[in-house]
């Protein structure tokens, strides 16, 4: 579904990837871990267009993205839940997954949509006529990843949806991403510096530092692995 072929990226000269190649398969889910700085949020840029790819090539369903404009991506099926939630403060909570409905599919399935996002976090039914600014955090990360899912994605990108949230809220967050995969058949590609929950709710994932990916493989490959088990996993 989504193949990324040796992409490279910069801000103000400095490179932030080198190289980075990464696959994500219908159905898949695939977590991204890796230090602050590693370049994984500027990944999820790349792919959703709002940074440019200095050399490389991104395809998604066998669509080269580099001829697609990053306002038609999401009409393609890509959702990106951004790092710091980013909802609409001043408006609704439903007004805010209104926005998410505004690609052809999502217009198409809004009331499915709407009946699975609110019955996945009942408190937005509840909250569905508040502005999204007087939210908790861990609410208004709900409201985000619903946000997406109004979209009716074929992928489902989310950058670090624990940040700053209480441990208690931040697993509810990662049991509603896998209820998601399940539900929606949708494909996830997860940022994430919690990569203990990162790597044990994923198919495969990319270990990324300094830009480049140093490691690969399958969930149970990367669990095991030492260098992975003694940096990220306090093994």
């Amino acid at each position: 579904m989504l193949e990324i072929s040796n992409i490279e990226a910069a801000y103000g000269g400095v490179k932030a990837l080198s190289g980075v190649s990464l696959l994500v398969k219908p159905g898949e889910f695939v977590s991204v871990v890796g230090p602050n700085g590693a370049g994984k949020t500027t990944l999820f840029k790349v792919i959703a267009g709002t940074v440019p790819n200095k050399a490389g090539q991104i395809r998604f369903g066998g669509r080269d993205l580099g001829r697609v404009p990053p306002h038609e991506r999401p009409h393609l099926g890509i959702a990106h839940v951004p790092e710091g939630r980013q909802v609409f403060p001043n408006l609704t909570v439903e007004e805010n997954l209104q926005m998410g409905a505004y690609t052809k599919a999502g217009r198409r399935d809004w009331k499915e949509n709407f009946d699975y996002i609110v019955n996945l976090f009942p408190i937005l039914k509840e909250r569905r006529k508040q502005q999204a600014g007087t939210l908790s955090g861990g609410q208004q990360q709900m409201l985000a990843i619903g946000r997406g899912l109004a979209s009716s994605p074929k992928l489902l990108m989310l950058d670090e949806p624990s940040m700053g949230l209480a441990p208690t809220v931040a697993d509810s967050i990662f049991e509603a991403v896998v209820d998601i995969r399940a539900a929606k058949n949708v494909s996830v590609l997860l940022v994430e510096q919690r990569a203990v929950e990162a790597l044990e709710s994923c198919d495969r994932g990319y270990v990324i530092e300094t830009g480049r990916v140093v490691l690969e493989g399958k969930q149970s490959e990367l669990l095991s692995d030492d260098r992975v088990r003694q940096a990220y996993l306090g093994m």
